[in-house]
């Protein structure tokens, strides 16, 4: 018994045609762990947790795949819950479910920094595209592409842009600006903020009115949803893309090539962050807690056909 118990838990213990014998058998009978049985031995569940804030949004769809994919390989289930943007909501799902989990993983998390050191304390955490000392972080790099974004615009000769902010407590939202801001300084490019928005389809229908106020030759949205609304919003204005004004999104969603003109955007490394995201998690419930990594993830630029040079040129 205890021969195959250790060709099942650590097979690397048992020679290779022993361990081939029982993995054989094991396949025949159709035997599976019992995951109960095996955490009163071990301490561990076998489950990962991870919390976003909106599933609606394919943002997080794209990070779930690669998450789910790269947790099932290392042969951890996964528990998934929803924030629906509410900081309350989200430390609550993160309480109930570190009880039943070896650790969790937090997508753009909205609580406030001592509220994740508390969580660090009870838990392995990591977080996703958020930066804090002291806890390991897959990060998606978004300064960088929004500087590509507005270098590219500069490039049109694009001179006035305006930007529509996401969610006022989002740190990728503020990453976002600083990219955008050093970029705009850099080349004596006049930044418009507006918002902030919901990064959401109705977020843009409502930043867009205000964009052709300000009279700006490109309009910079958060995301892609936004962006989407944006361009609906002109549409039914009459006001064409990109020959009136340039449009950009960010994140690359599957939509940003089908949408008619499809959309200039930043391609972000959805999952290949949520596989890393796993690997972290994972590291950091081997050393007890003790190794911190903060992976920073490249994004990209797609040049597509909502951008051109303003109209004014």
């Amino acid at each position: 018994m205890a021969t195959v118990s250790r060709a099942l838990s650590a097979p690397d213990l048992v020679r290779p045609a022993t361990r081939d014998r029982v993995l054989a058998v094991a396949a025949e009978l159709g035997y599976q762990p019992n995951r109960a049985a095996r955490s009163l031995i071990t301490g561990r569940t076998g489950n990962i947790g991870i919390v976003v804030p909106d599933l609606e949004n394919p943002f997080f769809t794209g990070v779930l795949k690669g998450l789910q994919a790269r947790a099932r390989q290392a042969d951890y289930a996964v528990f998934v819950s929803d924030s629906d943007e509410d900081p309350t909501a989200e430390a609550m799902l993160v309480r109930a479910m570190a009880k039943q989990v070896d650790g969790i993983v937090l997508a753009a998390p909205a609580l406030d920094d001592d509220q994740l050191y508390a969580i660090a304390e009870d838990t392995s955490l990591v977080l996703l595209n958020r930066r804090l000392r002291g806890i390991s972080a897959a990060l998606m790099n978004s300064a960088a592409g929004m500087r590509q974004v507005l270098e590219h615009l500069v490039a049109l000769g694009h001179r006035r842009c305006g930007y529509l902010h996401g969610p006022r407590t989002s740190w990728s939202n503020r990453e976002r600006r600083r990219g955008l801001r050093a970029a705009a300084t850099q080349h004596g490019v006049e930044l418009v903020e507006l918002g902030p928005f919901p990064p959401r389809y109705e977020g843009g229908l409502q930043a867009a009115d205000l964009a052709v106020a300000a009279d700006v030759t490109a309009i910079i949205a958060y995301n892609d949803i936004m962006a989407l609304g944006v361009l609906a919003r002109l549409r039914d204005r009459g006001i064409p893309v990109p020959e009136a004004v340039s449009v950009t999104g960010f994140d690359d969603l599957v939509f940003a090539s089908l949408c008619s003109p499809p959309l200039t955007t930043v391609a972000m490394p959805l999952g290949q962050a949520g596989r890393l995201a796993v690997d972290l998690l994972l590291e950091h419930i081997a050393s007890d807690r003790t190794e911190i990594s903060q992976v920073d993830l490249e994004t990209q630029l797609i040049v597509r056909g909502t951008t051109s040079t303003p109209a004014t040129n």
